[in-house]
């Protein structure tokens, strides 16, 4: 005789509360600031994401002019992935652009992206 599985769902309460801390962890609006601060931080460092040495962007210095201005970005790009995927690899879209393939060439981590993206939807 075989012995049948249940198929009703396991609603441990300890399941319960990890998976309603991760979900408060992940919308924590703190959680969100720091990270796009930390996006800020990489998008106007010289030696790292260097964003400012070709787009206009409110709050850095020494702006660039050769690309468009970084404003309203969620509204533009409201797809995130559209995002990544821009800073991943430009070239995949636009094979004529200027913009270096930040994670093709490994020149932004993946988290980096992940960080300048945030940064770039509270613009």
């Amino acid at each position: 005789m075989t012995k049948r599985l249940s198929t009703k769902p396991v609603t441990s309460p300890a399941l319960v509360l990890l998976l309603l801390a991760g979900i408060v962890a992940f919308a924590n609006p703190a959680h969100a600031q720091s990270a796009a601060a930390e996006g800020q931080k990489i998008a106007f460092d010289r030696s790292k994401g260097n964003c400012l040495t070709c787009h206009v962007i409110k709050g850095g210095d020494l702006p660039g002019s050769i690309a468009p201005e970084l404003v309203d970005i969620k509204s533009k790009y409201p797809n995130r992935a559209d995002l990544v995927a821009i800073l991943t690899d430009e070239t995949l879209r636009n094979p004529l652009t200027v913009m270096p393939p930040f994670g093709r060439n490994r020149i932004l981590t993946e988290q980096e992206i992940n960080a300048v993206v945030d940064f770039l939807q509270t613009l």
